[in-house]
Parts: C-alpha cells; sequence; structure tokens
C-alpha cells in the first residue's frame, strides 16, 4: 500500500523542499470549476510541494535576475510534478501535474483578472505547508514568503497533513500594504489590474519581466 511518507519522500528526492498532502474536501470553498474534482473528476487527494527562491534574488538590481529564477522555479516544479505522477502511476493510482504558472483558461481582460485551474496557494495551506499572508502569498516559518509551488492530483486515497499551527501575520504588521507602490493589496486579496501592469512587463524582445516584489521584499518573516 502506498503511503503519504513515501510520497513525500519521493518529491523531497526529486528537489522539492518540502511535501504535504491534502484530501479535496478542503477545498469545498473554492470557487465552482477551480476545485480538485472539476479539474479530474477521480481526483481523491492533492499532492503539493514547494521550492524556495534564493532570497538575494529580490534583491537584485537588475530585474532579470528575479525573473530568470522565478522562470526556472516553476521549470523545476513542473519536471518534479511530472516525475511524481510516473511515480504514483508505478504504484498502481493515477496522476495528473497542475500546471505551476501557464497554462491557464480563466482571464478577465478589463480586470487583468486571471486564475490557474486550481489556486496553488490554498492548495498550499489546505496541505499543512504554512498560511496565507496580508501578502496574498503562501508563507511558513521557515523560507517565509520566498516560496513557489507545484501540484499533482491524484486518485490514491492518502491521510492528509494537519493544518499549520500558524494562521496570520505577526500582529500589527502592514508593511506589504504599505509599501504596494500600486496600492493592490487589502490585506486579504490583490487587485489584480493595479498589481500587473507594474509587477509584470512584457519586454520589447517579447519576453515576460517581473518588475516588482515589494510585498516580499518587506516580509519579516523572510529576515
Amino acid at each position: 500500500m502506498l503511503t503519504p511518507q513515501e510520497v513525500k519522500d519521493f518529491a523531497i528526492s526529486l528537489g522539492a523542499d518540502r511535501c504535504g498532502i491534502s484530501g479535496t474536501g478542503r477545498f469545498s470553498e473554492a470557487p465552482a470549476g477551480f476545485r480538485p474534482t472539476d479539474i479530474w473528476s477521480k481526483a481523491k487527494s492533492v499532492v503539493v510541494f514547494l521550492k524556495s527562491m534564493p532570497k538575494e534574488a529580490i534583491h537584485a538590481e537588475n530585474v532579470a535576475v528575479y525573473s530568470h529564477t522565478a522562470y526556472m522555479l516553476y521549470t523545476t516544479l513542473d519536471k518534479i510534478g511530472l516525475e511524481l505522477c510516473i511515480r504514483l502511476q508505478h504504484k498502481g493510482h493515477g496522476a495528473i501535474p497542475v500546471p505551476t504558472d501557464v497554462p491557464y483558461l480563466f482571464w478577465e481582460p478589463e480586470k487583468q483578472k486571471g486564475m490557474g485551474i486550481l489556486s496553488l496557494r490554498h492548495a498550499a495551506r489546505n496541505a499543512g505547508l504554512g498560511f496565507l499572508g496580508r501578502n496574498n502569498l503562501l508563507i511558513d516559518d521557515e523560507f517565509g514568503s520566498m516560496l513557489y509551488i507545484g501540484a499533482v492530483l491524484t486518485d490514491a486515497l492518502l491521510e492528509e497533513d494537519p493544518l499549520s499551527t500558524v494562521t496570520e501575520c505577526l500582529k500589527g504588521c502592514s508593511l506589504c500594504l504599505d509599501s504596494c507602490p500600486s496600492g493592490a493589496l487589502d490585506g486579504i486579496t490583490v487587485r489584480q489590474d493595479l498589481c500587473r501592469p507594474l509587477s509584470c512587463q512584457v519586454h520589447p524582445r517579447g519576453w515576460d519581466l517581473y518588475t516588482c516584489n515589494e510585498c516580499r521584499k518587506v516580509c519579516p518573516f523572510n529576515n
């Protein structure tokens, strides 16, 4: 019988920094169409894994460094997800990878609002890997908010991890809200129509650049 620890150990062996498991029931509050069973009706468990970004990448004066590091992390997490699906298949279970970044289908151009097929931030929280901060990012006690997230859905019914006992930011802290140059954060969500024009810009040659990360820079969990 496949055990949760086997799955986690394999994710770590592939390069993940942490791995957790959630049942699909913890996604009941997700919007219709964005729950694990909406993506794949056979899903019974969500395996979530994290990879940390080198902290100094956000402090480089040249934005190409942060952008390049983020894209490498997306690729690394997608590869971990693919290999994890293959391993689960070898163990007799179906599994599918969730795109770490793109593609996704939902897009509201007037609001500049995009939504991945599964909220990976909420998936990580549901798998006991941290909490959602006022900066709208996943935060844990080891890596702060310097985390990128991947996930796979599987038809294996795996025991889920307990939720994090830390559930909120430091009392009275509003550094991310106060430092956001576009005023896109309200402590609960992010207005993408305000965030995207400043934080994601297209270079004349055609590639995307991440040009703002103030909400990560000032987070006290990263220091």
